[in-house]
């Protein structure tokens, strides 16, 4: 039986409800990540490591809600206070306590948080870190890095074309596009070529610090160096995405593991505890620009203020998951074990592809692995654990790529594409499982020709 008939007879439920949701959503799906051909899965209840599909097939989870749950489904601390905060209400319209001890806990994890604004989502943080950069420096343009992720916002969608490619931005105003300047990461002399002929039309520089696609493909922290003091020197402002590396990376997130400090930062999945919700972080003088100042307080050098409204920021039940996360994982210890299983997990899997003698590797940083078949790569000594100068990765044919989900999905292991996110929920006996399914669907991959 091929992977792909495995996974169809195998998962009825499922199938039934995509073939509902198809008349629904576009692709029957309501992210882009979850679609999977020729149909999507259905999970009904998770916890710890572990999740339970529609048919009642067991998973162990390496997803985790998207890189939401440092902690894993369900931790006992944040079911508790959700629970205590629901029967007391979902919504105000008023401030509330919760937000500020929710807000106090940021500040006091993230170095170049000074001052905070909740969002509903990473997306919107990076909008409004976008606006709040160009009103305080007067400029317009961003600086990007090629294939860096910050959103869906117009501002960070699509990349002007580089020679002999097309833009791939459907349904972006016209002209769009002429407001950012995307560069490769990794290349400090074309950093500072950019910086030093265009730095005054640029108002901010966003990156995602541990690479392209959450380190898929890594940076060299030595350019993340260089993009600090480049971008200080021209003052252009310099943000962090770090909606996935937030509090993952380390409690302070990859500004606090590399020791470089941003103007700015952005902020979403563990910060709200797996629960909706997001933020900005940044200093004073450029957060403060979203405060009401009445007649008899100084104003604002430029313009009037940035008005941030915002239905459900910092709304209560997300405001007590997130400080109940964000009390957690303080002092490191989750993000230790959970690096620690990952890189566990990295090694044994790369013992296995040696093994059985496919060509590819397995590689991450911290918390977050990535996995490439049909490479005739390895990682070099210390790159598959960051810290060594990074080269590029080939990534996986889309055939095996897909394989490679489906096949382990069927031994029941749920990989984020070919990526993974490791909790603090996972131990070794799911290690030894994971290494066991991963045999299992090479050996599979291998039957059928893949990849060819």
């Amino acid at each position: 039986m091929t992977i792909l008939h495995r996974y169809v007879e195998s998962h009825p439920n499922s199938c039934r409800l995509a073939e509902r949701a198809n008349t629904v959503f576009p692709n029957g799906v309501t992210h882009d990540i979850r679609h999977n051909a020729p149909f999507s899965l259905y999970v009904q209840n998770a916890s710890g490591s572990r999740k339970t599909d529609v048919d009642g097939n067991q998973l162990l989870d390496y997803v985790m809600g998207h890189g939401a749950l440092l902690l894993g489904h369900n931790h006992p601390s944040i079911v508790e206070a959700v629970a205590r905060q629901l029967p007391l209400g979902t919504h105000y319209g008023a401030s509330h306590e919760a937000e500020i001890r929710w807000g106090e806990l940021v500040l006091g994890l993230v170095p170049s948080a000074e001052r905070v604004r909740f969002t509903s989502s990473g997306t919107e943080a990076t909008m409004m870190a976008l606006r709040l950069a160009r009103a305080h420096t007067g400029r317009e343009k961003v600086l990007r890095l090629r294939e860096h992720f910050h959103g869906w916002n117009d501002s960070v969608t699509g990349q002007p074309p580089s020679e002999g490619t097309m833009p791939v931005s459907p349904g972006l105003p016209h002209g769009t596009l002429e407001g950012s300047i995307v560069v490769p990461q990794n290349d400090v002399d074309i950093l500072e070529r950019t910086l030093r002929e265009d730095g005054s039309e640029i108002a901010v520089m966003i990156l995602e610090p541990t690479g392209a696609h959450w380190g898929t493909e890594p940076i060299d922290v030595e350019f993340v160096r260089a993009a600090r003091d480049l971008t200080a020197r021209h003052g252009v402002l310099l943000i962090f995405d770090e909606v996935i590396t937030g509090f993952r990376v380390s409690p302070g997130g990859a500004q606090q593991a590399y020791g470089i400090t941003p103007d700015m930062t952005t902020m979403a999945k563990i910060v709200a505890g797996g629960l909706p919700g997001g933020c900005v972080g940044g200093r004073t003088e450029i957060i403060d620009q979203i405060a009401i100042r009445d007649s008899e307080s100084r104003e604002y050098v430029r313009g009037e203020r940035i008005s941030h409204p915002g239905t459900f920021n910092a709304n209560p039940v997300s405001a007590a998951a997130g400080a109940a996360c964000l009390a957690l994982i303080g002092d490191g210890e989750q993000q230790r074990r959970a690096a620690e299983t990952a890189e566990a997990l990295a090694r044994a899997l790369n013992g296995v592809l040696r093994e059985e003698s496919v060509a590819g590797c397995v590689y991450g940083y911290s918390s977050m692995l990535h996995i490439a078949i049909g490479a005739n790569d390895k990682p070099p000594d210390g790159y598959s654990w960051g810290g060594a100068a990074p080269k590029p990765i080939a990534e996986s044919p889309r055939g095996a790529a897909h394989a490679l989900k489906l096949g382990m999905i069927n031994e029941g292991v749920h990989l984020m594409d070919t990526g993974m996110m490791v909790s603090s929920a996972h131990t070794p006996e799911d290690v030894a499982i994971t290494v066991e399914a991963f045999r299992n669907t090479l050996r599979a991959m291998k039957v059928e020709g893949i990849p060819a």
